[in-house]
């Protein structure tokens, strides 16, 4: 039968698309106002929309529904959540129950084995996280203890030496580990002799 519409049909009321009202997604059209998740019915665009088979959905309802299980899956980094996404008409149960978890576990998750591999400041000892790691003489440092081990300075990349695994500010590295005599370090004049 002729499409007599004039415009392809909308992927979820089945009604005729005009031009000036469309959106492309997976191959479908879709009214303006019909670019919604299918589970939360939150307004959609290029930016937050996941599309799986047929459907489209938020980033956050497309992760409850088909990405990894599990607390801390599904919110964003550093979060911890439980939402099954119950409220949303997700079901999350997909086959048989999953087997009890063993009370000792038989190896290391990867949470586990990368908060075993944080890198460690030379300066203070503790532990150095990616949101404030500054890498100088090829260790990770603090931003708060990237200063000169001498006069307390705080460094960059332009003003930082290295020695022996400690930090110093360009005049103090001279001052203490640079040549020595006249014309280098902290000598301005010469004493003449009469």
């Amino acid at each position: 039968m002729p499409n007599w519409g004039g415009g392809a049909k909308c992927g979820a009321c089945e009604k005729t698309v005009y031009h000036a009202e469309e959106i492309q997604c997976n191959g479908r059209s879709f009214h303006k106002s019909c670019f919604l998740c299918m589970a939360c019915r939150k307004a959609l665009d290029s930016t937050t929309v996941a599309a799986h088979e047929s459907e489209i959905y938020c980033k956050t309802c497309y992760g409850r529904k088909y990405g990894p299980k599990g607390v801390g899956f599904g919110q964003g980094a550093g979060c911890l959540s439980t939402d099954t996404g119950d409220h949303l008409g997700l079901n999350l149960q997909q086959g048989s129950p999953k087997p009890a978890r063993p009370s000792t576990p038989t190896n290391a998750s990867k949470f586990a084995k990368k908060m075993v591999d944080v890198d460690k400041c030379p300066r203070c000892g503790k532990s150095v996280y990616a949101a404030e790691k500054i890498m100088g003489g090829g260790k990770p440092w603090h931003k708060s203890c990237f200063r000169c081990a001498i006069c307390g300075k705080s460094l960059e990349s332009t003003n930082v030496t290295d020695k022996d695994g400690e930090l110093y500010c360009k005049v103090c590295y001279a001052k203490n580990f640079g040549p020595k005599g006249i014309g280098f370090g902290g000598l301005t004049q010469v004493e003449k002799k009469e």
